[in-house]
């Protein structure tokens, strides 16, 4: 039991998992803004263009079934615009994250060792790692 409770320890505060349950309630307020920006922005922006109707009230009835296809229509819009607004933010993410490192790699310039101390350096830790250590008396 013990070594179950101390690797749910280790498996719960690794970095990824916390990564990813930040991830998961980020997501989930950024799925809110998005569906308000769906539902209140650009469908009324769609209701006009289609001469004041709501998408999401259309339907069919068949004998006593009604289809409503009008909410998934409603559905996969919201799907779309959701999916451009993640891929736009990751692709804003990404792009900032290679700007910093190539501002990083700039701040650091790299000093090159010349060849002949290099081998010297080389040389000398073979010479650690071979040699046993003198004892003096």
């Amino acid at each position: 039991m013990r070594n179950f409770i101390n690797d749910f320890k280790k498996f719960a505060f690794r970095g990824n998992v916390l990564d990813l349950a930040v991830g998961v309630v980020i997501g989930a307020a950024f799925t809110s803004i998005v569906s308000s920006l769906v539902e209140d922005i650009i469908m009324p922006l769609v209701g006009m263009l289609t001469g004041g109707h709501d998408i999401s009230a259309l339907s069919i009835n068949i004998g006593t079934a009604k289809l409503a296809y009008g909410s998934f229509l409603q559905a996969i819009l919201n799907f779309l615009i959701i999916a451009l607004a993640v891929f736009i933010f990751i692709k804003l993410i990404n792009r900032a994250a290679t700007k910093f490192k190539k501002e990083e790699e700039i701040e650091k310039p790299k000093i090159e060792i010349p060849a002949a101390e290099q081998y010297l350096k080389d040389i000398r830790d073979l010479l650690t790692k071979e040699t046993p250590p003198i004892d003096l008396p």
